[in-house]
């Protein structure tokens, strides 16, 4: 099993690095796209259910679509006959395009890049929140007006419930961190308990 710590192959992240710019690129004409139609919201939900509903249940479909060997003919004509009716215009004719240019194993990666960007033009922040047990829909209403006054922004709250924090929760947006778990306070506690001990045990 390979060290967690160790270092990530240079190449491999470059190689990543590269994806997620092309990826940034496609996204944002997909964003002006569905702007123009006051659409951005509803294509992205589009994008993610074509992903979710279509390609991840059917690995095979996803395996062709992102094959470089096959050609974009091939792929024009199966996705002339899967969008119709599930997406929208603007979706059908970018993704597409995306077959145009061979790109449809971005699809994913375009997904993400599209949520960032959707989020900052509409001045959304992206909350984790990890809690023992899950919020009830006060504690989430009080939660999300405390963080829109902090961070002046409108907060997306993606909650997930970790029973290993006993109670209270932890709070995540971007690199700036809030433990207020039960777990964290434990730990220090029993921190400041070894500290006194050690105090005490140093005493002439």
């Amino acid at each position: 099993m390979s060290n967690p710590t160790e270092l990530r192959d240079p190449d491999h992240f470059e190689a990543d690095v590269g994806v997620m710019h092309v990826a940034r690129v496609y996204a944002e004409a997909l964003l002006d796209a569905a702007g123009k139609e006051n659409k951005a919201d509803d294509v992205l939900q589009e994008l993610r259910d074509f992903i979710d509903g279509v390609l991840t249940p059917n690995p095979e479909l996803a395996e062709f679509f992102a094959n470089k060997t096959v050609s974009k003919e091939k792929k024009a004509e199966l996705l002339n006959k899967v969008l119709p009716g599930r997406v929208s215009d603007v979706l059908a004719n970018f993704i597409l395009v995306l077959n145009e240019h061979e790109r449809l194993d971005l699809l994913r990666p375009i997904l993400s890049a599209y949520i960032d960007l959707n989020n900052k033009r509409a001045r959304r922040v992206v909350v984790q929140v990890r809690s023992a047990v899950p919020l009830l829909d006060h504690q989430r209403e009080r939660l999300a007006s405390e963080l829109r006054k902090a961070f002046r922004q409108e907060p997306v709250l993606e909650a997930q419930v970790d029973p290993d924090l006993l109670g209270g929760l932890i709070v995540r947006v971007g690199d700036w961190l809030y433990d207020a778990s039960v777990k964290s306070r434990l730990a220090t506690l029993q921190n400041q308990l070894n500290e006194r001990s050690l105090h005490a045990t140093t005493q002439p």
